[in-house]
């Protein structure tokens, strides 16, 4: 037997409540931008992933604040197109805790946090030079999806990854180096050392499998 649940039934709070619970863990992008004037501002969102290659994209949902104000991060990509996206691992997983704080317009999240941003190559915003990966991406597209609701399409452009992370041959990252962390809901997250490797069978090799299995 299965519950069911017509979402469309439910309010916005109970909507998110019960799709952030069964969609995990999900990455964390912890998003760094700046506004035309050059102020840098640093927020997690985990509502967020990669979306294809050739170009490389990845997708952020954006939300407003519950006063229906537009977040920073929001008007930064929407006014310059341009930001980073910092991925999270054990390592800064706490600062990153921080920067989901709502402190007043004048202080800086990253420096609350303790985190130190540098110039990106190729995009205007800062990068967090803590994290273990960041991806420097320009807007393609920003959809708006509801009324405080928004989808931003990204293609990544440069790449930055902590030395020891990565194979230069074959750019297999190192899983036990990386160390990423996942958001579940509310306040839980989830480390990623417990893994088990399942290879994809050909059709050929499903075959063989079962017919093995048939034959005991």
């Amino acid at each position: 037997m299965h519950m069911k649940i017509d979402i469309r039934s439910l309010g916005a709070n109970d909507q998110y409540k019960v799709m952030s619970s069964v969609v995990v863990p999900r990455p964390i992008a912890l998003v760094s931008s700046r506004s035309p004037a050059g102020i840098d501002n640093v927020a997690p969102y985990s509502l967020f992933n990669m979306f294809g290659e050739d170009p490389p994209v990845v997708i952020l949902g954006l939300q407003d604040h519950h006063d229906r104000r537009i977040k920073d991060t929001t008007l930064n990509i929407v006014e310059t197109g341009e930001y980073a996206i910092n991925l999270v691992d054990e390592g800064i997983a706490n600062a990153m805790n921080i920067c989901a704080t709502e402190f007043p317009e004048e202080i800086n999240e990253a420096d609350m946090a303790g985190l130190t941003l540098a110039p990106c190559d190729l995009v205007k915003a800062s990068r967090v030079v803590e994290a273990p990966v960041t991806l420097e991406c320009k807007r393609i597209a920003l959809v708006q999806v509801a009324p405080q609701r928004k989808i931003a399409i990204g293609e990544v452009m440069m790449m930055h990854v902590r030395d020891g992370l990565m194979d230069p041959d074959t750019l297999r990252i190192d899983i036990d180096a990386y160390r990423p962390v996942g958001r579940l809901f509310a306040s839980l997250y989830t480390r990623t050392r417990d893994r088990f490797e399942m290879k994809r069978l050909s059709y050929d090799e499903w075959l063989k499998e079962n017919r093995a299995l048939n034959r005991e």
